[in-house]
């Protein structure tokens, strides 16, 4: 519909210029079609007559006035009003709405989807937890603001590559390799002999003792396999990194998530990448040398200093492969890329950017887009849970859904912003209440299948075309404001895709379900009259279907019965 009032407009505006109102030259201004956010405005707003006032040097309302009375007839339009400085407010004719109600029915799961990306490749990296052990509920809200930030850039015609990149290069690596080391030869955390940065949580000690049996972990079509030698560090090292990369896997697995690609930093390093983007940033003349040290002057790219690139050691500072790492992605074919993360990364985000910038190779100034998000504060019967015996010093993603559920545990953690503090309420969770949201969202799924199956219960007939041929009574508030709400839903849609937010697709269904709810109370749906049952039932089997398709755009289940 917005497409159809721009095509409208844009010919109200060649009208005006055709007869003189407005300058042959003046160009069409970028206007706007929007829903205002008080629906009592109409069902659509624009302000191109305000745009094309002042360089036509005419009043704007008056110019709105012209403007409406050139706007070509349109069987979609009841009704064009000026507001204000001379917004136009268009308000819908019954047949409009209902030929978006049938677009509902005939687009099915297909319905809110667009081809803006039109086909183009976008990688979206989330998670990429180090492999030192379980996943904790932070990582949980990365992996689905991530996995959600995926499935909706799907929806807007990208062609998505999910990616973990695993950290598996570092001194962490070593720490954990040197804690399994440890609980093999006998020791415990309070040992004297423990390492002094070890790892203290019970997941080590089944490691070690995984290790130690000659157990066997595939990973990714790799088999590695303990060889039982406490003093064999290196094998340690391979085998504990197999183990936990590989329980991670099964607990994102668990909960919705899978990836297309597992990128290894180890891997910069065995290809030459490192020492190769290194090379480049020297050529290319924005790096120099002090204090023995090798420096990247980011600086020249709006950083507020320069940046150690290689210290005085030989060894390179983190963010030097993660800049490799990116350049990959380029390389690999990622016209956007985006990378979800902690806020606690903030810092080395301008560096990243600033070692693409300075290779020169074409990248855009925003690659790649980041998406941050802050912490997560779990509470329990009025107090905060914190602490998981498996893990030692935090909960993990596991004892979140094992508590609240797969689609609970999804739902709370990417219903608000990303970079919003979050609590989440293990006990909402888990309650079957209308105050638990993603409840009352499957509740009003499973109440419209419900309908369906009552209508068979009770021998009744239900004919869809008659439905979606009825009249519609347009005065009836609950009802325009459920079909304004399904409309709404493609837009909802794209603007999730644009901005990277999800939480604006929960946010909707909850309203949309909502919507439902006012409507179901106010309306009886299994009546005598075979027209208006047919007409209600077909209004909200719309709604099922849009719920459905919500839902799905952030991995929770479509119930049929609860």
């Amino acid at each position: 519909m917005k497409s159809q009032l721009r095509a409208l407009i844009a010919q109200g505006i060649d009208a005006l210029r055709a007869a003189g109102t407005l300058p042959a030259d003046l160009a069409t201004p970028d206007f706007v079609v929007e829903r205002p956010k008080d629906r009592g405005h109409g069902d659509f707003s624009t302000n191109a007559a305000m745009l094309l006032a002042r360089p036509a040097k005419s009043n704007p309302r008056a110019l709105a006035q012209a403007l409406v009375d050139a706007l070509p007839p349109s069987e979609d339009i009841a009704a064009v009003e000026i507001a204000g400085p001379g917004f136009l407010n268009f308000r819908l004719a019954p047949v409009a709405w209902q030929r978006q109600l049938r677009e509902v029915h005939a687009q099915g799961a297909a319905y809110g989807r667009n081809d803006s990306g039109s086909g183009r490749m976008a990688g979206v990296e989330y998670v990429s937890a180090n492999p030192t052990g379980p996943l904790h509920v932070g990582h949980g809200r990365a992996a689905v603001i991530g996995d959600c930030i995926a499935r909706v850039l799907d929806a807007n015609g990208w062609q998505v590559r999910r990616e973990f990149y695993y950290n598996d290069a570092g001194v962490q690596i070593e720490n954990l390799a040197r804690s399994v080391q440890a609980r093999a030869r006998g020791l415990t955390p309070d040992d004297a002999g423990w390492p002094e940065d070890g790892y203290r949580g019970d997941y080590i000690a089944d490691v070690a003792r995984a290790f130690l049996d000659g157990a066997s972990v595939e990973v990714e079509g790799q088999v590695v396999t303990g060889n039982g030698d406490a003093d064999d560090l290196d094998a340690i090292r391979r085998f504990a990194v197999a183990w936990l990369r590989n329980e991670q896997n099964g607990d994102l697995a668990a909960f919705g998530v899978a990836f297309d690609v597992y990128f290894l930093e180890s891997s910069l390093y065995a290809d030459d990448k490192v020492e190769e983007t290194v090379r480049e940033l020297v050529a290319h003349g924005h790096t120099y040398e002090e204090g023995g040290a090798l420096w990247l002057r980011t600086t020249d790219f709006g950083d507020d200093k320069d940046r150690v690139m290689r210290k005085s050691d030989g060894t390179y500072t983190y963010f030097v492969p993660d800049v490799a790492y990116h350049m990959s992605k380029w390389q690999r074919g990622y016209e956007r890329a985006i990378t979800e993360l902690g806020a606690d990364h903030h810092g080395s985000l301008a560096r990243v950017k600033a070692g693409l910038q300075a290779l020169d190779a074409g990248i855009p100034a925003g690659y790649p887009e980041y998406v941050l998000h802050q912490m997560v504060t779990v509470m329990r019967g009025g107090e905060e849970v914190k602490l998981s015996k498996r893990a030692g010093s935090y909960l993990t993603l596991r004892d979140l859904v094992d508590e609240a559920g797969r689609d609970a545990t999804r739902w709370f953690l990417v219903a608000r912003r990303p970079d919003s503090q979050l609590v989440f309420d293990i006990d909402l969770a888990r309650s079957q209440s209308l105050d638990n949201p993603v409840y009352y969202v499957q509740l009003s799924h499973a109440r419209i299948c419900g309908l369906l199956r009552q209508v068979d219960e009770r021998g009744l007939a239900f004919d869809l075309d008659n439905g979606l041929a009825q009249p519609l009574d347009m005065g009836d508030s609950a009802g325009r404001d459920l079909l304004t709400d399904l409309a709404r839903w493609p837009d909802v849609v794209e603007a999730a895709g644009e901005q990277l937010e999800p939480h604006q697709v929960t946010t909707y269904l909850l309203e949309l379900a909502q919507a439902f709810q006012t409507y179901y109370n106010d309306h009886q749906f299994l009546v005598e009259d075979a027209g208006t049952r047919d007409a209600r039932l077909a209004l909200a089997l719309a709604v099922r279907q849009v719920l459905a398709n919500g839902l799905d755009l952030v991995g929770v289940q479509a119930p049929e019965k609860m």
